[in-house]
């Protein structure tokens, strides 16, 4: 019988597996670009890359670990290919925003099998 908490965690992957598929249908469609202000798009890059951080060095029991380290992972992953459409030609953005979406489904996917998988 699953959790009030997992079933809310299990809610918080199907989101992430929705932000992912949404960032991959932009990439397809072509209708990314640098917005107004860049810096902006530098900011969140640097908090998505210091909330991975913190997740990652965050105590927590051995059982949940791998859990903690796959978004973790995914999120400074993620941090840093929204970095690179800041920092490399614009004609790569298409293709950076989409591998970010991948991270972020694949994440969703894995993360739900494994909350799936505990009791």
């Amino acid at each position: 019988m699953p959790t009030t908490a997992n079933l809310v965690r299990l809610l918080g992957e199907f989101i992430v597996l929705l932000l992912g598929a949404l960032m991959i249908l932009l990439a397809i469609t072509g209708h990314v670009g640098l917005p107004a202000r860049p810096s902006a798009l530098v900011l969140l890059s640097i908090l998505v890359i210091y909330w991975a951080v913190r997740a990652w060095i965050a105590r927590e029991p051995e059982a949940v670990r791998l859990e903690t380290h796959i978004r973790a992972s995914s999120l400074a992953l993620v941090g840093f290919l929204l970095l690179g459409i800041r920092i490399l030609p614009l004609r790569y953005a298409n293709l950076l925003l989409g591998l970010a979406g991948g991270v972020l489904v694949l994440r969703g996917l894995v993360g739900g099998v494994l909350l799936a998988r505990h009791p």
